[in-house]
């Protein structure tokens, strides 16, 4: 890639950077841009605190939409730019332009082949429930609390079945875009960490409200409404108006991608920090 000046040169080809990002969805209406500007996304004050730092309009890819109060810990976006910055000053300029919930945790050069969604391997996200007969006041926006108990080993019997590659019309959200219902969940498991339930997924690719579907299901089954078996018997209907309750977004996390080996990416920290 070139850029032809008002003199006839010719520059060399923009640097592309790779930065993972890390936000508290709470106060906004999702990761992507709006029509109506006035709307708060992640996607536009990040676009907006780089443009700041590389002195010219900037725009992002990211590794995977978020929807309205979805947290993430590991986020990784991609963009173009002819300013030539150090890693240091695109992490640290770039967070003093960014509200308090959200920030850069490293940036790096990578090739220009590299696409933040398109390269991505695998995604991961986690679901944290809070049990407790009360409702938390610490940390509320960033997890579900349920006053039940809930069953872990029921959940993880629920998820066996959902592993592998499947038609997951049941567990995506109704006005869900993908032209293909089927993904490939290659890791699901339910533990308990302190009064946090953890469903920890990964996948090749996530449906809208898919991982929220899943939660859903498996809360019902780790109370007791259900048994282990319904979330086969969700996924076999292939009809979303089976599987349940979407479980709400304050507790859900992107927390990871797997890129290949070639992009020497910074190693993740999946995250949220104080999961234990």
């Amino acid at each position: 890639m070139s850029k032809q000046n008002s003199s006839g040169a010719i520059s060399i080809a923009p640097f592309r950077y790779a930065l993972a990002v890390e936000y508290v969805g709470a106060a906004y209406r999702g990761w992507q841009l709006q029509a109506h500007d006035k709307v708060p996304t992640i996607q536009a004050e990040v676009e907006r605190a780089l443009s700041v730092v590389a002195n010219h309009p900037v725009q992002v890819v990211c590794a995977g939409r978020t929807d309205a109060g979805v947290n993430a810990s590991h986020q990784v976006i991609h963009f173009d730019s002819w300013a030539e910055r150090d890693e240091r000053a695109w992490v640290l300029g770039t967070n003093c332009h960014l509200p308090d919930d959200i920030s850069i945790k490293w940036a790096t050069v990578v090739p220009g082949c590299f696409h933040a969604r398109f390269s991505a391997r695998e995604r991961r996200y986690r679901y944290l429930i809070y049990t407790s007969p009360s409702r938390p006041a610490v940390l509320a926006e960033g997890v579900t609390w349920t006053h039940r108990t809930l069953n872990t080993e029921r959940m993880q019997e629920a998820a066996e079945h959902l592993l592998g590659e499947h038609d997951f019309t049941s567990y995506r959200a109704v006005g869900c875009q993908a032209r293909s219902p089927v993904r490939e969940i290659r890791k699901l498991s339910v533990y308990q960490s302190g009064r946090l339930v953890v469903i920890d997924v990964s996948a090749n690719a996530f449906l809208h409200h898919m991982v929220r579907n899943i939660a859903g299901v498996l809360m019902a089954v780790g109370a007791g409404d259900r048994s282990p078996d319904w979330a086969l018997e969700v996924l076999q209907a292939r009809d979303r108006r089976q599987g349940g309750v979407t479980a709400p977004p304050d507790g859900l996390y992107f927390v990871d991608v797997r890129y290949p080996d070639i992009f020497r990416l910074p190693p993740s920290d999946p995250g949220p920090y104080f999961l234990s």
